[in-house]
């Protein structure tokens, strides 16, 4: 079988099984488990928590003591079973656990499968720079087609989405042993500290990288946000509007968030060339602003229908422009020799403390704009979240200083 048909179907199916139940977990806590704004809140905080340290860890193992895909075959075997028990589970306090158990496994098999495909592209002599984004990009083409497989089956308010993620997971798993071996390291591997970029906290004395890291961290708050509550959201609609495509169908409309992700990643080398890194950056928090503003004037019909679908859209440009931009800024602007630890304390801040604030604290508002009765004033909750990103935008402008310098700018493969 081809090498490049064999990684993209591991790429595929590591997104896969996330896609089958991340975004409609919100919705499936809130409607199904009624579960509190805050328990779901720190329920999505198991994210940031698992991708703090557990990814660093993970690696050291791959270096050092097993072949990567092997490791990644028992992680997902492992997660097959995780996810079996999460759907047998109706108590708060157990689901917190087991989910963070589940994430700690599931987190750094992302990096972990990308080590596979990296390694194994380059002894089959390939240029993983121009090869390997035409394989990644059907991962996240699994992810949407899991949500959409998801939705029309009727199980986004069914414990029946992490049985298929299970089945999905523990077939992955097998599949990670049939691949080419990737040996074990026998170069000097990076520390603990190396890898979580905690000795790149020295470019905090540069007030450039320092305010750019602090503004990574807070811009990493809003990026559980809509993975949290887009689908409990639209499930509030299920009363006053229950035909309706959004409530019907809300992975599917959730989706064009992720069909408009791999489209302005396409964009994305014209307007880093043409406005700059500081430019693109504002960009993608205006679009945050816009993503939560718009469903704060939405719902499921006419007009209202129509802010819903723009705000799915925009999200492909608060999400890209952000990461990638700001994965450009640090390596462009940090020295050789702390490159790949900033890399990793850029991962750290927003993935990890930002996911893991934001997770929390956002359930503490959804539970304060939530009366008696269980009725959520969504207007009041997602204008709290697009003031939070609009503030974030004007102080970046105000206090981040940045030229821009076009010819400085590398080149980016798609």
């Amino acid at each position: 079988m081809n090498i490049k048909f064999r990684l993209t179907v591991l790429n595929f199916f590591e997104f896969f099984v996330f896609g089958s139940w991340l975004i409609s977990l919100g919705g499936y806590l809130g409607g199904q488990l009624h579960f509190s704004g805050a328990q779901i809140g720190k329920i999505f905080m198991t994210l940031g928590l698992a991708s703090i340290i557990m990814p660093a860890i993970v690696g050291i193992i791959a270096d050092k003591y097993l072949n990567a895909q092997k490791l990644l075959g028992i992680i997902h075997i492992l997660g097959a079973g995780f996810l079996f028990y999460l759907s047998l589970i109706n108590d708060y306090d157990t689901f917190f656990w087991v989910m963070l158990a589940y994430l700690m496994l599931y987190m750094p098999t992302i990096g972990l499968a990308n080590a596979v495909s990296y390694s194994v592209l380059e002894d089959n002599n390939y240029d993983i720079v121009k090869v390997f984004p035409p394989i990644r990009v059907w991962g996240t083409i699994g992810f949407i087609i899991a949500m959409w497989v998801v939705d029309f089956l009727d199980w986004t308010q069914s414990p029946n989405q992490f049985y298929f993620a299970a089945v999905f997971s523990l077939l992955l798993g097998i599949y990670s042993f049939t691949l080419p071996n990737v040996p074990c390291s026998t170069s000097k591997s990076k520390s603990l500290t190396e890898r979580l970029g905690l000795d790149a906290f020295v470019l905090f004395k540069e007030y450039k990288m320092a305010v750019f890291f602090i503004f990574s961290m807070l811009l990493g708050v809003v990026l559980q946000i809509s993975n949290a509550w887009a689908s409990e959201f639209l499930r509030s609609f299920t009363a006053d509007f229950p035909d309706s495509f959004a409530v019907k169908h809300s992975n599917i409309l959730i989706s064009l968030s992720q069909i408009s992700e791999t489209i302005f990643i396409l964009t994305i080398p014209f307007f880093l060339k043409k406005f700059g890194i500081k430019a693109v950056m504002l960009m993608s928090m205006f679009a945050w602003f816009l993503r939560f503003f718009l469903f704060g004037i939405g719902n499921p019909e006419g007009i209202g229908l129509a802010y819903l679908t723009v705000s799915m859209i925009v999200y492909g440009m608060a999400f890209d422009f952000f990461n990638i931009s700001g994965s450009l800024f640090v390596e462009n602007e940090t020295d050789p020799k702390f490159r790949s630890s900033a890399q990793g304390l850029f991962i750290l801040l927003t993935n990890g403390l930002g996911a893991l604030i934001g997770g929390y604290t956002s359930g503490l508002i959804v539970d304060h704009f939530t009366n008696n009765n269980g009725d959520r004033d969504w207007n009041s909750i997602w204008f709290i979240f697009a003031g939070y990103a609009l503030i974030l935008t004007i102080v970046f402008a105000l206090v981040f200083k940045y030229k821009h310098k076009p010819e400085e700018i590398k080149d980016i493969n798609h």
